[in-house]
């Protein structure tokens, strides 16, 4: 079968939709799609109406939208091409996990199939990026993993720090200042009612204390208790 063509905006477009889709559960509303590609709703219904010409979405007004089987594929395939280039410029080229983002946002067009099956044999088949965010493999299929997000855990409870939900620049930066990356431990030691911020110790030897607005940004794989 042949491959439809699309161009950069497209692509970013079914992967802003599949992003949505995934962390709401639910059909992607105009607004959300505007927000998520910073332009306006009137851009995006243009462009919906493009896209669902080409059937690469189902797209109903006032009702939202979803990924057809085959704008989930291109979608799917942008996200591995993205995550892979943040694990290559992080491992290979010794970027900070905060610098990758806009760069891979420009290397995940990169059409060759080849290459990035090359890129990823070459790395290793990483199952994770630099962020903790699962990259699928070839066939679009992710791996799923135990974890909950810091500010869901209990008094007493352990885990480490497996993956980031917010990727900008700023809050990265400030996960660097205070010396959390992937595989940092935490324990918590206590919630405080007033402001739900976290008393923790990191690594076994810090205490500090996170807000809410970071805690619930850390996403944390249980240590057995």
């Amino acid at each position: 079968m042949m491959e439809l063509h699309t161009s950069f905006t497209e692509e970013n477009y079914l992967k802003a939709i599949f992003k949505i889709n995934e962390r709401t559960n639910k059909a992607a509303s105009t607004n959300a799609i505007a927000y998520q590609i910073s332009t306006s709703a009137a851009s995006v219904t243009d462009m919906l109406k493009r896209l669902s010409e080409k059937g690469l979405i189902n797209y109903e007004k006032y009702k939202g939208v979803t990924l057809t089987p085959g704008g989930n594929r291109i979608a799917t395939n942008l996200i591995r091409k993205h995550r892979l280039w943040e694990v290559f410029l992080v491992t290979k080229l010794n970027f900070s996990w905060e610098q990758v983002h806009e760069i891979a946002e420009e290397l995940e067009h990169i059409k060759s199939d080849s290459l990035i099956n090359r890129l990823d044999n070459f790395l290793g088949n990483p199952r994770f990026d630099p962020h903790g965010d699962p990259i699928p493999n070839a066939e679009g299929k992710f791996m799923i993993r135990n974890q909950t997000s810091m500010d869901q855990m209990l008094p007493g409870t352990s885990g480490v720090l497996v993956g980031v939900r917010e990727h900008d620049v700023p809050f990265l930066e400030y996960l660097n200042d205070i010396k959390v990356n992937i595989g940092t431990e935490f324990t918590i030691l206590d919630k405080i009612a007033f402001d739900e911020s976290l008393k923790v110790v990191i690594d076994k030897e810090r205490e500090m204390q996170l807000s809410r607005e970071v805690s619930r940004n850390l996403l944390i794989k249980r240590i057995n208790d």
